[in-house]
């Protein structure tokens, strides 16, 4: 098992990672009957995708020795409805103030978009990578 997920009441969940014992507190979202005190289960989805972006693109950083120790990332997590769905995910990458070259740009940007996250979303769901040098 990955994870052991209690409901606590009022749309509340706590989810506890067993292997590192790690917990993630979820709310539902204000738009759907929740007080937005904590990360909606479609906002961990969003998260995810910039996690893993940054993950996938660290790992190739890291074979290519590649610096990008630094580098953030925003997310923005668009719903749609009929059905309630999460319709776009925006992820804008800033990297740190390096002089990378066009062919570590180029490695780091095909990394970026082979996240198996990614990979495990609806094809109908838009997702727009940006990276900022």
């Amino acid at each position: 098992m990955t994870a052991e997920l209690i409901y606590t009441g009022g749309l509340h969940t706590n989810a506890t990672h067993l292997k590192s014992g790690n917990v993630i507190s979820t709310d539902a979202p204000v738009d759907n009957m929740g007080k937005g005190e904590a990360f909606s289960p479609t906002d961990l989805v969003a998260t995810a995708l910039g996690a893993c972006i940054l993950t996938i693109m660290g790992i190739a950083a890291n074979t290519h020795d590649i610096e990008m120790e630094g580098a953030t990332c925003n997310v923005l997590k668009t719903m749609a409805s009929n059905p309630r769905r999460i319709a776009k995910i925006e992820v804008q990458i800033q990297m740190p103030d390096n002089k990378y070259s066009d062919k570590e740009k180029k490695l780091l940007e095909r990394a970026a978009h082979h996240c198996p996250v990614a990979g495990s979303l609806h094809p109908d769901l838009e997702e727009v990578i940006e990276i900022h040098w």
